[in-house]
């Protein structure tokens, strides 16, 4: 599923304010502190808590042998300025249906910036152009409302509700489905290559300011 193109740790994604990339054994010690903190693995389905210092390295080995043969594309999320600095993680997994399901997590440090959106949409983004897929799926617990808003804001369309088996946390939980058809992520091509992100307040000035008296065309 994953073209040829991912499958280097030379591959990434760049936006607005973010730089996406293959994890490295240099992140161990980020993902330890920040995949470890009981808020962010308890809305996971795969995280455990406290996570153990011994299993970081075999995860992103894992990681990183999936990548190269395409069976995913994990990428540490960054900052664009500092990509060195492991912030949270992003992934695209394989599924029977023949459809990506997309997953992601920020340490809490980084919530509430945008950062969750602007990462998921330039993945979905890289997906749909290098992928020939119908649609991309995700979910969320019920009780994680900010991650709901992130798939909305990507376009994401809510399915309905179900009870999905999160082995880190004991059993099954109740959660949301979510999709995006490739109809619609096409319909929303003015999405920027920053990752949709909003401006901040004094961009958005200039930029009104840029082009308050220039004609409009339709």
């Amino acid at each position: 599923m994953f073209p040829e193109l991912t499958r280097d740790d030379v591959f990434r994604l760049e936006t607005r304010r973010l730089w996406l990339r293959w994890p490295r054994i240099a992140d161990a010690t980020a993902i330890l502190r920040l995949a470890g903190e009981k808020a962010v693995a308890e809305m996971t389905a795969s995280i455990p808590h406290p996570y153990p210092t011994q299993a970081v390295d075999p995860f992103v080995f894992a990681t990183r042998k999936g990548n190269a043969l395409g069976e995913h594309l994990v990428l540490a999320i960054t900052p664009r300025e500092k990509p060195n600095d492991l912030i949270g993680m992003i992934g695209a997994h394989k599924q029977a249906t023949g459809r990506p399901f997309i997953g992601y997590w920020l340490g809490t440090p980084h919530w509430n910036k945008g950062y969750a959106t602007e990462a998921v949409q330039a993945l979905i983004d890289t997906m749909f152009s290098l992928v020939e897929i119908d649609a991309v799926e995700a979910d969320t617990r019920v009780i994680n409302p900010a991650s709901r808003r992130v798939l909305e804001k990507s376009g994401f369309r809510q399915e309905g509700s179900f009870l999905k088996s999160l082995p880190a946390r004991g059993g099954l939980f109740p959660c949301e489905q979510f999709r995006l058809d490739r109809s619609t992520w096409a319909a929303l091509k003015s999405w920027s290559a920053s990752g949709w992100a909003p401006l901040p307040a004094a961009e958005q000035q200039q930029q009104s300011e840029r082009f308050s008296d220039e004609p409009c065309m339709a």
